[in-house]
C-alpha cells in the first residue's frame, strides 16, 4: 500500500492533511475495500512520527467525508461508495442502482388504498379524501438498505381496477408497472431535499444509529401533460447517499 512509503513532506501541507491525502487515495484505488480497517492511530504515529492528536485528525477528516466510520473498539472502517444521482433527471430507483453498477432491491412493506390527508392531496392537486394508493417500500442496493420510500398514487392511476401487489413491487420498478400496467407514463417531476434527525423507526429500517442524519427527498413525478401521478417521500442515509446539481453562469 502507497500511504506508508514515503514519509511526509516539510511543505505548507499540514501533516494531518498528508496523512488523510495518502489514506483516501489508497481508499479510492482499492487498496482498502469496504469492509477493511485503516490503520490505526498508534499505526500511525509510529510510521510518520507524529503525535496522536495528528493522526486523529486525519482520520476524522475521513470520517467527514463519509470515506471511512470510526467505531470504539473497532478501528477506522471503510463504508461503501457514496451513490450519487444528478437532480437533472428524473429516474427510478432502480435505473439509478443500475447506472452505478449496484443492484437494486425492494421489500414493500405495505400497500393499501385509503383517502389522502390535505398536505398530500395538495400535491397530487386533488381534494382532500380523495382514495390513493399508498405504497411503503424500503430500497435496498446489493441487499443494503439505503432509502424508506411512501409513495402514494393519484386515483387516475389505478381507474382501471388494476394496482400493485407487494410481489410486483418487490420484483421491479414502480414506474416500470405504471407503464406497463396502467399505460401512464412519467416524463417530468419536482423535487424539494432537507435534511434531517431521522425518527427511531426511520433509522431502524436503516440499519443507522440514533441520532442519525437523513436526506428527505419530497418528489412529484408527472405525465407529459402535466398531471401529478405520483408524490413520494423518500428518506436516504446521508452517509451513503448524494444529490448533484449542474449549474451555469447565464
Amino acid at each position: 500500500m502507497s500511504w506508508m512509503l514515503h514519509d511526509l513532506d516539510d511543505g505548507p501541507a499540514p501533516l494531518w492533511a498528508q496523512i488523510a491525502d495518502r489514506l483516501r487515495a489508497d481508499i479510492k484505488k482499492g487498496a482498502f475495500r469496504p469492509g477493511d480497517l485503516l490503520p490505526a492511530e498508534s499505526e500511525l504515529n509510529r510510521r510518520f512520527g507524529v503525535s496522536r492528536t495528528t493522526s486523529r485528525a486525519a482520520l476524522d477528516c475521513l470520517e467527514s467525508e463519509g470515506l471511512i466510520v470510526r467505531k470504539s473498539g473497532r478501528g477506522s472502517m471503510v463504508l461503501p461508495p457514496r451513490i450519487e444521482r444528478p437532480l437533472n433527471r428524473l429516474s427510478s430507483f432502480s435505473e439509478d442502482m443500475q447506472a452505478r453498477g449496484l443492484r437494486a432491491g425492494y421489500r414493500t412493506r405495505s400497500i393499501r388504498r385509503c383517502p389522502v390527508e390535505a398536505a398530500v392531496a395538495a400535491e397530487l392537486q386533488i381534494e382532500p379524501g380523495s382514495i390513493v394508493i399508498e405504497i411503503d417500500r424500503l430500497l435496498l442496493a446489493d441487499d443494503k438498505p439505503i432509502a424508506t420510500s411512501m409513495t402514494y398514487l393519484a386515483p387516475f392511476a389505478f381507474e382501471n381496477g388494476l394496482f400493485p401487489d407487494c410481489a410486483e413491487l418487490d420484483s421491479g420498478s414502480l414506474y416500470q408497472w405504471l407503464q406497463d400496467k396502467a399505460g401512464i407514463r412519467l416524463a417530468t417531476g419536482s423535487e424539494r431535499i432537507e435534511a434531517m434527525i431521522a425518527d427511531a423507526p426511520t433509522a431502524q429500517s436503516l440499519g443507522l444509529r440514533s441520532p442519525a442524519a437523513v436526506l428527505v427527498s419530497h418528489r412529484i413525478s408527472r405525465t407529459a401533460a402535466g398531471r401529478p401521478v405520483e408524490y413520494a417521500v423518500l428518506h436516504y442515509r446521508a452517509d451513503r447517499y448524494n444529490f448533484r446539481v449542474e449549474s451555469a453562469r447565464p
